[in-house]
């Protein structure tokens, strides 16, 4: 944070411990500092109180941060994802050194223009160019949102807000699909082809909310205008209580390097990685799948649409199931193999309606998985630039299977796009592998944890001084 902020943060944080040092809620995980409990009553009344400052803190965060990525998502669904792969961990090292409401909005402008200018472009070499910096501009968005809700929620509160967050991806889908439809009438207008209204109408769209978000995108807890005393007292408490998000941890390299060599950010890394290639080519590909089972174009645009709001309705509700049961692998491990089912659907019928159904049932299983995987880590690394690099390799790598993916659909491969199909159902069934591994070593370190096994990390160690996620204070989510 800049220096103001933390001197803010320093003050708030002030306030808040003499505010709610008697009446700090019972915490499900361990806490990151000492906490105290209140009796039953207070409990209750922090309980009420707690519930309104959520709704709060959602309706001031999330539609802002959903429309961003609303945009994204409908600037990659025009463009291949190679450049994606670009500039992710810089991003996020960005992000900390200077605030959110000054890069978020800074990366969305930048792709805006870069869209913009996709349209106008007069040859390949231009149209390869500019996509290649849409990506690099777009690449920061996600793991810096992801980021940004873990220093604002709880960690047992982080995961069901970047399902929403991420639930604009397949909204973004659907709505996409009817946007792209529309657009396509205007072939010929002003001499220029539908495909780069596309890219025009998008990107001017992009621009204006783009510089609108320097004003309704906030930072920190600390600065944040819309909270009163005795709230932003309240948020930071609450945020003690339960991670690092209040700690005033400056940047620097020997975090970065804590996370590249943590063998469980690497599984989280995996995690992404074999969800990333059934998911942008189902992005991608899904209208040329549909039409290649014997819709037309336009039929296949719009039928993407139910596809997309299917998958949209159980991303939340298993982001909601994920949440109250406060389990994370199972459900990955079940919606990866209800999206399997799917393309083994697609791999076995030629039937349109049936092989429909496979690609409904695809994206049904792949969404909600997704928005579980990019939550993990930000549930589970403890320390801020750890957290933030961890983020970020995980969209880095994830993402190199996208870059894959995009060479597997070709035209004369269709109706049964073996080769495609064969790829995403192989590397979900490789997803549920790493998440029951992962799943397996975050529990027996959870279990070391609690027989007192970590318990020497702390000789010597203050009893406000925090360790991140090696503290054996610190327990994972599974």
């Amino acid at each position: 944070m800049p220096f103001t902020e933390r001197q803010a943060a320093t003050s708030a944080f002030a306030d808040a411990q003499h505010l709610d040092e008697k009446n700090a809620t019972k915490e499900e995980y361990p806490t990151v500092g000492p906490s105290s409990h209140s009796d039953d009553e207070g409990d209750r009344v922090y309980a009420i109180k707690d519930k309104a400052l959520l709704r709060k803190l959602d309706l001031k965060l999330l539609p802002a941060l959903t429309l961003l990525y609303l945009l994204s998502f409908l600037d990659r669904s025009n463009v291949v994802a190679n450049a994606r792969v670009e500039g992710l961990v810089p991003c996020n090292i960005v992000l900390k050194l200077t605030s959110p409401q000054q890069w978020l909005p800074t990366l969305t402008l930048a792709w805006g223009i870069v869209a913009t200018l996709l349209g106008v472009v007069q040859n390949m070499s231009g149209f390869f160019a500019a996509r290649f910096f849409l990506g690099v501009a777009e690449s920061g968005l996600f793991p810096g949102v992801v980021f940004y809700l873990s220093m604002w929620y709880r960690r047992e509160e982080q995961h069901y807000r970047v399902s929403l967050f991420f639930s604009a991806a397949s909204l973004a889908g659907a709505f996409g699909g009817v946007l792209a439809w529309g657009i396509a009438h205007m072939n010929g207008v002003g001499n220029l082809g539908g495909w780069r209204w596309i890219f025009i109408l998008e990107g001017l769209l992009t621009i204006v909310v783009s510089i609108a978000a320097y004003f309704f995108i906030y930072n920190y807890p600390a600065t944040a205008t819309f909270l009163t005393d005795e709230e932003r007292a309240r948020v930071l408490a609450r945020l003690k209580a339960s991670n690092d998000a209040t700690r005033d941890e400056a940047f620097s390299w020997k975090n970065v390097s804590l996370a590249v060599k943590d063998p469980k950010v690497w599984l989280y890394c995996l995690g992404f990685h074999t969800m990333s290639l059934p998911l942008y080519t189902l992005s991608l590909f899904l209208p040329t799948i549909i039409k290649e089972l014997g819709y037309t174009a336009a039929e296949a645009q719009l039928l993407t649409v139910p596809v997309y709001s299917v998958a949209t309705v159980l991303t939340v509700i298993v982001a909601v199931a994920s949440e109250k049961t406060k389990i994370r692998a199972p459900f990955i491990m079940g919606t990866s193999s209800l999206a399997v089912i799917g393309y083994i659907v697609l791999l076995t019928n030629t039937k349109p309606s049936v092989a429909y159904g496979g690609t409904v049932l695809a994206a049904a299983g792949i969404y909600p998985s997704v928005a579980i995987v990019l939550s993990w880590p930000a549930n589970n690394v403890s320390g801020q630039t750890k957290r933030a690099t961890a983020n970020a390799m995980q969209i880095s790598i994830g993402n190199l299977g996208a870059v894959l993916g995009t060479q597997l659909y070709r035209s004369t491969d269709g109706p049964r796009f073996f080769r495609g199909h064969g790829f995403a159902m192989g590397y979900l069934v490789a997803n549920v592998l790493v998440v029951g591994t992962l799943w397996a070593v975050l529990r027996a370190e959870n279990a070391r944890r609690d027989r007192g096994e970590r318990n020497d990390r702390l000789n010597g160690v203050e009893e406000e001084e925090w360790l991140g996620d090696d503290d054996p204070r610190w327990r994972f989510q599974t």
